[in-house]
């Protein structure tokens, strides 16, 4: 089984657009399932110094990807996540 890992990136506590994007990649995990993915998902915060020497990203929601930054400033679809898994 093929694993992915999937970060939001956002404040300790959530915001409500964090909650929503990362329940569009636990979604998307689910269906990913199915398809033989394990898909580990992370909730990081933006505003750890780590987080932001790593990634530079200032605006969440922020996504990142296997270590690379896909979205930022957003809540995504589960279908536009499942999709950039599937690339990763």
């Amino acid at each position: 089984m093929k694993e992915v890992k999937v970060e939001v990136i956002g404040p300790e506590p959530p915001c409500a657009r964090c909650q929503a994007a990362k329940k569009a990649v636990e979604r998307a995990a689910e269906k990913l399932k199915d398809s033989g993915i394990s898909v580990k998902i992370e909730k990081i915060n933006i505003l750890s110094r780590d987080v932001i020497q790593k990634y530079g990203v200032l605006v969440s929601p922020s996504i990142a990807i296997n270590g690379v930054v896909k979205i930022v400033g957003r809540v995504p679809n589960p279908e536009e996540i499942e999709k950039l898994v599937l690339e990763a």
